[in-house]
């Protein structure tokens, strides 16, 4: 498959949310979903910074629809804000883009570990607040594309240390994030599926892009050494930011997309390329950790869904 940013459909008629949406992935993603006719509401933290990405998506999209509205993942105040701004209103594909990578132990406004805060319970609680909106029970045909990462891949969901209270280390609570990306995307996908919606939850990830994510880290962390490794491999390895959103796009245009998948660059060490559906972590695919996962989600966030628990698989 040699899928590219030209192969998006038309998206006339389709409205998108997009978290993160004022940089990196989600700043690409936007650009190709306006240009090929979407309304996309760009969900950002610091709404200056996403007006700016929006003045600079209609430089080069001119007749842009697109609204920025705030969403903090590290509050669920705010979450809840966002989604009650948009009752009533028709979305036709969720797109879980933001996130933070590897910073210092620090908290959510709900004493969230912020890794696990945002990149998994913020987008938990978010999903569960537009289900209505994504007409799942209605015969639309709504999608939720959740991005993680390669680094899923050395995840492990610690069950008795989640918030990285008794033990932090900055990689490993990232890795249990993106790994809780995917659980939550292939437990989503088992429940829509119970339930006979006419929706799809799909996970992709960027492959190494060269976005501002890699220096969150060693910013906060006030590592100059990380930093320049990060700068270094930011321009010798990694693939653009453009290229990074590819699966993201693919996941949430193409029509032969398909629900429970995992969508990843194609090309060298799944880095870089053109998206493929891929094979996630044998992590990943355990139906019990991604149940209990949902159940510590739905209890910490006090999001739940109108959707059946799927039936275990019959031996």
């Amino acid at each position: 498959m040699n899928w590219t940013a030209d192969d998006v459909p038309d998206l006339h008629d389709r409205t998108m949310v997009v978290t993160g949406a004022n940089s990196g992935i989600g700043l690409e993603a936007t650009r190709e979903l306006a240009r090929n006719g979407a309304t996309v509401v760009m969900a950002c933290r610091d709404t200056e910074r996403g007006e700016a990405a929006a003045a600079d998506v209609r430089a080069d999209v001119p007749d842009a629809d697109l609204r920025v509205e705030a969403c903090d993942l590290a509050s669920l105040e705010s979450i809840r804000a966002f989604a009650e701004r948009l009752e009533g209103e028709t979305i036709d594909v969720l797109i879980n883009n933001a996130g933070v990578m590897a910073i210092p132990r620090s908290e959510t406004d709900d004493g969230f570990e912020t890794q696990f805060g945002v990149n998994h319970l913020g987008h938990f609680a978010l999903t569960g607040l537009l289900l209505e909106n994504l007409g799942i029970h209605e015969g639309r045909d709504s999608r939720i594309v959740t991005v993680s990462s390669a680094m899923h891949e050395r995840g492990e969901v610690d069950f008795d240390d989640l918030q990285g209270e008794d033990s932090y280390d900055p990689w490993d609570a990232y890795c249990q994030s993106k790994l809780a990306n995917v659980l939550f995307a292939y437990e989503l996908e088992r429940r829509l599926l119970t339930a006979d919606a006419n929706a799809e939850s799909v996970a992709v990830h960027p492959g190494y892009a060269n976005t501002q994510l890699q220096f969150r880290g060693p910013e906060q962390s006030g590592s100059r050494i990380w930093m320049a490794a990060s700068r270094l491999a930011n321009t010798v390895v990694a693939q653009s930011a453009e290229m990074g959103a590819l699966p993201t796009l693919y996941a949430a245009t193409a029509p032969d997309a398909e629900g429970g998948a995992y969508y990843g660059p194609g090309g060298l060490l799944n880095m870089r390329g053109a998206p493929e559906r891929q094979a996630s972590s044998d992590r990943s695919y355990d139906r019990e950790t991604a149940r209990q996962l949902w159940k510590v989600s739905s209890d910490l966030t006090g999001v739940t869904y109108d959707l059946p628990e799927p039936k275990a698989p019959s031996s």
